[in-house]
């Protein structure tokens, strides 16, 4: 019997024949090393309109001030803390990913933490500019930080939550930054050592001298579980430290201690189906179904419909505590939630996080790429109205009935949201145009025992009772990348 570390009844994580470390390489930066195809052009023409839409409209706000959106007195926060929230959620699947899977060494983050990486920077950049825009006086953004006493007198109140925000997602962002281009350095040597003139130039500032010799991966093993161990906490503290914006106030709605664990996984649950969302477009369109396979689409569905459960539970169990804290406050707030004139979006949310999520539960749904892609989507859009029912509905209808008001969004509001998804689709575009998409050194350490063909060769070597055999060719029905006319004879 032939030694390996794993069954080898266990789905492949690469599928194809003929799996080579430079077929690997060649296949993986065909997209960095080529002229763009047409779909990339498309995505990138429409996310770029998006982007040029979100520039308007944020200096719009600079000019005109944050009258321009449709804040009142009553209802100071709306879209603009919504999609900030929202922003920082989906940030949230990247570090679990990279950092917290790396732990525990899960080999099937291996194709898809680069991207999740990747995603994880460039949503919490555009969380920080609805911080940037909502503060009115932008300029002033800089004494949010810890400054000498050089600077004048410095008001920053660091009881405040707000001020907590600051340095939980700097630090966030910092880390997350690090482990990132820490894990591009093997790959970016590689597009080095492929590349000539200018081209090479470039990448060899960018790879910081990798020479790839024994003593360069043991630091660089050293430095990613010792960064993914900085960075585990974060994925617990950051939106949690999001969630004391509310959870610190006396607001009927937001005062209550199950916001922290409740927001954590509201954040892991948007940020997997954002992670969804992309890869099943970028191993499309990129043609990367071979590294990118149904295993790891089965997995990340496993975990959205965990996270969807959870926050499912969190739904009812706000609800019960309302009911049995006796206060009648509490009480209306949650009531107002169903049948208040914002019922709409609370059955958005309800709907589209705890309901739709469920029929995850059906190996047929988690299997089928189009209803992956779809209900990604779907979750994403009731992890916004979750945000905005949390803020909007628990600010509307205040403890006197003369300071009720209607929330409306103006052209501003809706334009810096949509423009937002502009810019973060524009980044992550022009990511996948110049660095790698997936991680081709982690990816090769697969292709000895973890792929199709290494287990191919263990069943044509007949190291599978019959039994086992019949049980993984029913495995690999449900994989797009696998032609199972290979197994009829084996």
């Amino acid at each position: 019997m032939a030694s390996h570390k794993e069954s080898i009844i266990r789905e492949p994580l690469i599928t194809g024949k003929g799996i080579t470390y430079a077929r690997i390489t060649d296949e993986v930066l065909l997209p960095v090393e080529n002229k763009p195809n047409k779909a990339w052009w498309i995505g990138f023409t429409v996310a770029s309109l998006g982007a040029l839409l979100w520039v308007f409209a944020v200096s719009w706000t600079f000019w005109y001030g944050i009258g321009s959106w449709g804040l009142n007195k009553t209802v100071g926060w709306a879209w603009d803390i919504t999609g900030f929230v929202w922003w920082v959620g989906i940030g949230h699947a990247g570090t679990l990913i990279s950092a917290v899977l790396l732990l525990f060494r899960q080999k099937w983050r291996n194709s898809i933490n680069r991207s999740a990486e990747a995603m994880t920077i460039f949503a919490v950049i555009c969380a920080a500019t609805y911080v940037v825009s909502h503060m009115g006086r932008p300029w002033m953004a800089l004494y949010c930080l810890p400054l000498p006493n050089q600077y004048g007198s410095l008001w920053v109140n660091f009881n405040s939550p707000l001020i907590w925000d600051v340095f939980a997602i700097s630090t966030y962002f910092s880390v997350s930054l690090l482990f990132w281009y820490t894990g591009l350095l093997p790959d970016i040597a590689t597009i080095r050592d492929r590349g000539t003139g200018w081209y090479r130039r470039i990448y060899s500032v960018l790879s910081f001298g990798w020479t790839g010799s024994v003593k360069t991966w043991q630091r660089f093993e050293t430095v990613s579980l010792i960064l993914a161990g900085i960075s585990t906490p974060l994925v617990l503290s950051v939106h949690s430290i999001v969630s004391m914006d509310f959870a610190t106030s006396l607001e009927p709605g937001w005062h209550t201690t199950i916001f922290p664990p409740y927001f954590v996984a509201g954040a892991i649950f948007s940020g997997f189906a954002m992670v969804q969302t992309l890869l099943l477009i970028t191993r499309k369109v990129l043609g990367l179904e071979n590294y990118i396979t149904m295993f790891h689409i089965e997995s990340m569905n496993k975990i959205i419909l965990l996270t969807g459960s959870v926050v499912g539970v969190a739904y009812i169990t706000e609800f019960f505590i309302a009911y049995y804290s006796g206060g009648e406050y509490e009480q209306y707030t949650f009531l107002n939630r169903f049948i208040g004139p914002y019922w709409w979006a609370g059955c958005m949310m309800y709907g589209c996080n705890v309901l739709m999520t469920q029929v995850m539960w059906f190996k047929k749904v988690r299997t089928n790429i189009p209803m992956s892609w779809v209900l990604s989507i779907v979750v994403n859009i009731g992890m916004w109205f979750e945000r905005f029912v949390i803020i909007v509905t628990s600010l509307h209808r205040d403890y006197i009935p003369s300071s009720w008001a209607m929330f409306y969004p103006t052209w501003v509001d809706v334009s810096v949201f949509i423009g937002s998804i502009g810019v973060f689709f524009t980044c992550f575009l022009l990511f996948i145009r110049v660095l790698p998409a997936i991680a081709m050194a982690e990816v090769k350490l697969l292709v000895k025992e973890q792929s199709e063909q290494a287990k191919l060769e263990q069943i044509k070597d007949g190291h599978l009772e019959p039994e086992q055999l019949e049980f993984y060719k029913k495995n690999l029905v449900k994989f797009d990348s696998v032609e199972i006319s290979e197994y009829e004879n084996a």
